[in-house]
C-alpha cells in the first residue's frame, strides 16, 4: 500500500545547523523546494528553537521535531505535553515501552499533539556500534523488534534505516510510516557518520514513507537546485 502523502512532502529537509538565523537562512533560500522540515538537538542547543518551530509553521511548514526523548516516562510524557499545540507533525522518542507508551497517551490526550515516531536504531550505528553496546541480536532484528513494539503501544511510525524497511513491511505491515534517515542521493557519497545509508529510489522500493536527508541539499552548491532536483526524482516515483 502506498500511503497518500504528497509527493512534495516526502522530503524532510533536516536543519541540522547551529542557530536559528542559519536555519531561517536556509528555509528562505530553498523557496518552495521543501515543505518538510527536521529541527533537532542541535538548534534546541543554540537557541530561539521554539520561535524557529512557530516560524516555520506559520509559513505553512511542516515541522519534525528530533529530539529523542529518552528519560522517565512522567518526564517523556511531559516533553510530549509542552510540545502539544506547536503545530509539529513528528516527534521522536528513543526509549523502552513504558516511554513510548507515556508519549502516545499524552499526545492522543491533548488532542493536537504530534504523531510518536519510535527510534529503532541510530543509522550512524553498525555491527560493531553495538556488539560496543552489548545488544547480542543483529541490527536487522532490533529494528524489528522495536517495530513491533511500538505498532503494539500505538505510536504513528518508527525511524530507521531504509534497508530495514523491506523487513519491517514483512512483518508490520503497513500501519506504522516509515521515516528514513541516512538517505544519499548519488553513489558518490560523502565521507560522514551515516553507515547504513541507502538512495533515494531504493528507499521508496522497499517501503519508506519520508526521506530525511539533510547534508546534500546544505551543502550543495545551489542547495535549491539540489533540492528541487530530489523532489523530481521523488515525483517521478509517485507518478
Amino acid at each position: 500500500m502506498t500511503r497518500a502523502i504528497p509527493a512534495e512532502e516526502r522530503l524532510i529537509l533536516a536543519l541540522d545547523v547551529p542557530t536559528a538565523g542559519e536555519a531561517r537562512a536556509i528555509v528562505t533560500g530553498l523557496g518552495d523546494t521543501v515543505r518538510f522540515y527536521k529541527i533537532g538537538l542541535e538548534l534546541m542547543m543554540g537557541g530561539e528553537y521554539f520561535a524557529l518551530l512557530d516560524w516555520l509553521t506559520a509559513r505553512g511548514n511542516k515541522v519534525f521535531v528530533d529530539l529523542k526523548f529518552f528519560d522517565i516516562p512522567a518526564t517523556v510524557a511531559a516533553a510530549v505535553r509542552n510540545l502539544s499545540g506547536r503545530g509539529a507533525t513528528f516527534c521522536t522518542v528513543h526509549g523502552n515501552d513504558a516511554m513510548m507508551a507515556a508519549a502516545v497517551e499524552a499526545a492522543d490526550a491533548a488532542g493536537d499533539g504530534p504523531g510518536i515516531l519510535a527510534v529503532t536504531v541510530l543509522t550512524s550505528l553498525d555491527r560493531g556500534d553495538m556488539d560496543d553496546l552489548g545488544f547480542e541480536a543483529d541490527i536487522g532484528r532490533v529494528v524489528l523488534s522495536r517495530a513491533k513494539r511500538a505498532l503494539a503501544l500505538g505510536c504513528a511510525g518508527v525511524v530507521s534505516s531504509g534497508l530495514e524497511v523491506e523487513a519491517l513491511r514483512r512483518e508490520v505491515g503497513d500501519e506504522l510510516i516509515a521515516v528514513c534517515p541516512g538517505i544519499r542521493p548519488g553513489l558518490n557519497r560523502p565521507a560522514d557518520d551515516q553507515k547504513r545509508s541507502v538512495d533515494i529510489e531504493q528507499a521508496f522500493d522497499l517501503g519508506a514513507d519520508y526521506l530525511v536527508i539533510g547534508r546534500p541539499i546544505r551543502t550543495a552548491p545551489d542547495p535549491a537546485a539540489a533540492a528541487a532536483a530530489i523532489q523530481q526524482r521523488i515525483a517521478a516515483k509517485f507518478a
